[in-house]
């Protein structure tokens, strides 16, 4: 193995230092690359020819139309490699595949998840076949693949845990069926620590290497970020906590078979709907408790009635009560917002929990709505399959 300072190693640091400059800014000139690097046009032009030659980086297009001689563009060669993500629910399975530079190139879906774990085989690789084929390449031609589901996988059982609603999922040869079916490296996270991937890597929390997301759509759950990585817990269970005792509700006990929670009887999806027929407001609706809750919390954010008014005030404080057992514990630097029903409040919500955080909580976190509101469990599972793919593509000069 090459000795840290060595030439070899230098030019593997130069040579990845110039593709991460590729991915943030796109096609870039040799004069360019060379001055955002440091290096001499010699060595630049030495650095892109390796590139070129070991198929990562391709020539594209010249500088035209800027003063000077046109000088030759260079991008990363998208087709290099390809990660692929699933986003499972108790609905369906969602899969979609990106090239090396990020872009979603291919996407399927495959409905209503099987009830046995030869049923769930069988989707996930329909599913990932299904988005390969829209991206014009095999299952073979994907590097890697992450896959986020409720729940946790326990590292010490290999069982799923925490998600009881996603049947088929729990059998205990699960992982070792879908790993004989799948060529490639394959990854389990949790759905909500993957939106946090996904807020670090392209949204708010940008930047930020200790926060909280809490995640609220069909079950309350958080995200723990502690110096720059997912805090997971022993189980895999960090960060379930819609089962955490809080005060407001009852005492709610074997929580694993109720599959809920103080937390989640408080602010969950549910709540909003009772909330709303106590207050008296009209035009409920008989959809999903998620489908409710989005349509009443939309309507509390815009109008300004008294009962809708009360409904955003109580579920900020129910949100607010929760959040504040989590700071306490954390003390992170930054709360992160997301899932539909709290997107559905929007600003007034948010306000509404900050200013209740304020008086219950010792620390003050900044408060903020998450920016990745477009399929966000899934561009989490593409930006964790990512990295992982260009740090083994990217780094074949230090072989």
């Amino acid at each position: 193995m090459a000795t840290p300072g060595t030439p070899r190693v230098l030019r593997a640091m130069n040579d990845r230092a110039a593709l991460d400059l590729l991915l943030e800014h796109g096609p870039l000139s040799r004069t360019r690359i060379g001055k955002l690097t440091g290096l001499s046009k010699p060595t630049a032009s030495q650095l892109l020819a390796r590139l070129e030659a070991a198929g990562l980086v391709v020539a594209t297009g010249t500088t035209e139309g800027r003063p000077g001689p046109n000088a030759q563009l260079y991008a990363i060669n998208a087709r290099a490699a390809f990660a692929a993500g699933l986003d499972v629910t108790p609905q369906r399975i969602r899969a979609a595949v990106a090239d090396i530079t990020g872009s979603t190139v291919g996407e399927f879906v495959v409905p209503k998840p099987g009830r046995r774990a030869d049923g769930v085989v069988r989707q996930v690789t329909e599913a990932l076949d299904g988005a390969a084929k829209a991206a014009g390449i095999t299952r073979a031609d994907v590097h890697r693949l992450v896959i986020g589901t409720p729940g946790a996988f326990d590292p010490s059982t290999g069982r799923l845990r925490y998600a009881a609603h996603l049947p088929g999922w729990h059998s205990p040869t699960l992982l070792d069926e879908l790993a004989a079916a799948l060529p490639m490296p394959v990854e389990y996270e949790n759905d909500v620590n993957l939106v946090a991937v996904a807020e670090q890597r392209l949204g708010a929390a940008r930047g930020h290497e200790d926060f909280v997301l809490l995640w609220n759509e069909e079950g309350l759950g958080a995200a723990l970020v502690i110096g720059g990585r997912l805090h997971r817990g022993f189980t895999g269970g960090a960060g379930e906590v819609g089962f955490m005792p809080v005060p407001g509700t009852p005492l709610v006990r074997q929580v694993s078979k109720a599959n809920s929670g103080g937390f989640q009887e408080l602010a969950g999806a549910q709540t909003v709907r009772r909330l709303a027929r106590e207050l008296g407001i009209p035009g409920i609706g008989n959809g999903t408790h998620v489908e409710v809750a989005t349509e009443l919390l939309t309507r509390a954010a815009a109008e300004e009635s008294a009962p809708l008014r009360t409904l955003l005030d109580t579920f900020g404080t129910g949100l607010a009560t929760g959040i504040a057992a989590m700071v306490a514990v954390i003390d992170p630097e930054l709360v992160v917002l997301s899932g539909e029903v709290i997107l559905a409040g929007g600003e007034p919500l948010r306000e509404r929990v900050h200013a209740e955080l304020a008086e219950l909580a010792a620390s003050r976190p900044r408060l903020v709505i998450g920016d990745v509101r477009e399929q966000p469990v899934l561009r989490g599972a593409l930006e964790s399959a990512l990295a992982s793919t260009r740090d083994e593509v990217f780094d074949t000069t230090l072989r």
